[in-house]
């Protein structure tokens, strides 16, 4: 048996699932520019972008003022007035473009349907209106409160059912907030809610999505808690950077939900954006080590520029964030006869701070110039926690292969099915050389 070393380099492209995301864009599209926050605005500068689709009277100079990395994916937020113009009417053209748009970028989507933000232009549907008292919002005052009224809630919920009955089974769909009252679906006077009827808006959201990732918000952890019963639900913290958050208020919250990165992702968003981190001389390395600390698989920088100072410490980052796969060695005969059944051994090390939270399968595989040949070393890299892990399997060399050298491939694959292509399902972090979907580990003689 042969046994092949080899060492970590970082990865040639951006894996799926993770990383910074795109926020109200898409892949490659314009970024918002650059604001400098005015308190004496009542920090209202990006209200009117936060909101998809984006303002067409938003500035998109970003590109021109900062760096931004690649994204695969995209982090779209809509309003429930947008998907239920009018009571019982869905407006599925909306969403179903949404959804086209990412599989056009080559990006999954994670999403929020909100009820409403702090602005009169982005409230309740005028439908709702109609029915129940519904908090007043004036002009350039940030409202956060929802109705109190139960029937809110009901309808509310009834629009994410008809949402999550339409795409759960779409693959584009990677992950859904769960929204609670207040602002933006983020969690506002919570205690005006009994906790039944939080634990109701966790009942509908893991009956209707039973494929789709779930995740919670750290303001409340006994709800994930909560939901867990039923399925792994991630968390994510709305506020990244603010130091009051970052290091005050996350702490004692993660402490309850410290172990869900094991199942479920994490996810962050910042607080305003990272060129206003740096006017405020806020500490980016402590930032970014507590995000690692509590292995966060993506981060929401609000599609605006980063400053190109901070660049090499972003891409460090995103190196770190969620899963990164090397191969320290592989093991295989050097020689063997067609017909055969032969063994191969790998040990593969996570060098990031979460799991993969999809489907994915470890895959060897032998080609040459007279066929090829494939078997899955593990049908599920869920369970490949950071640290190093041992994979073992048998591949059954057909009788008429040909007498040649082939080479001993491993790739990450989507299933065992899937086809060989150009680029990988999973890039590795190898230095191993890269032949379409696969790495080549080294060669072997049959004959």
């Amino acid at each position: 048996m042969a046994r092949k070393y080899f060492s970590y380099a970082r990865e040639e492209g951006q894996n799926p699932y993770s990383g910074i995301m795109s926020f109200q864009h898409f892949r490659g599209e314009k970024l918002y520019s650059d604001i400098v926050v005015r308190p004496e605005a009542n920090m209202t500068e990006t209200e009117r972008v936060e909101c998809y689709p984006v303002s067409p009277d938003a500035e998109e100079r970003g590109r021109e003022e900062g760096y931004y990395p690649d994204s695969t994916v995209v982090y779209i937020r809509i309003l429930w007035k947008e998907f239920e113009p009018e009571r019982g009417v869905y407006n599925y053209a909306f969403t179903d473009e949404i959804m086209r748009q990412a599989r056009e970028h080559g990006q999954s989507l994670l999403f929020r349907l909100m009820a409403h933000s702090t602005r009169a232009s982005d409230d309740v549907p005028d439908w709702l209106k109609a029915l129940i008292p519904c908090p007043e919002r004036p002009e350039g005052k940030r409202v956060k409160a929802s109705p109190t009224d139960p029937l809110f809630l009901d309808l509310f919920l009834e629009a994410i059912k008809k949402f999550g009955e339409r795409y759960d089974e779409d693959d584009t769909l990677i992950g859904v907030d769960i929204s609670l009252p207040g602002s933006w679906g983020e969690g506002y006077q919570l205690e005006l809610y009994p906790d039944n009827t939080l634990e109701r808006i966790v009942d509908v959201y893991t009956s209707v999505f039973k494929k789709t990732q779930l995740i919670g918000q750290a303001a409340r952890p006994n709800l994930i808690r909560y939901g867990e019963r039923v399925a792994p639900i991630g968390w994510r913290g709305d506020g990244l950077g603010e130091p009051e958050h970052t290091f005050e208020k996350y702490p004692s919250k993660v402490e309850a939900i410290k172990d869900v990165w094991k199942k479920a992702p994490v996810s962050f968003e910042s607080y305003w954006w990272l060129c206003e981190w740096q006017r405020r001389g806020w500490d980016v390395d402590r930032i970014i080590q507590c995000t690692l600390d509590w292995h966060l698989t993506s981060f929401n920088p609000k599609s605006m520029p980063i400053p190109y100072e901070w660049r090499d410490k972003i891409e460090d980052w995103i190196a770190k964030m969620g899963y990164h796969y090397t191969v320290k060695w592989i093991e295989f005969p050097e020689s063997a006869a067609a017909g055969e059944k032969i063994s191969v051994s790998a040990l593969i090390e996570n060098v990031g701070v979460a799991p993969i939270y999809h489907d994915a399968t470890l895959a060897v595989r032998i080609k040459g110039e007279g066929g090829c040949v494939s078997a899955a070393l593990a049908k599920d890299m869920r369970d490949v926690l950071p640290g190093e892990k041992k994979y073992w399997g048998e591949i059954a060399l057909p009788e008429c292969l040909p007498s040649g050298e082939y080479s001993i491939d491993l790739g990450i694959i989507k299933d065992e099915t899937a086809a060989d292509c150009d680029k990988p399902y999973i890039y590795l972090a190898t230095d191993a050389k890269r032949c379409g979907s696969f790495y080549n580990f080294g060669k072997i003689k049959i004959g």
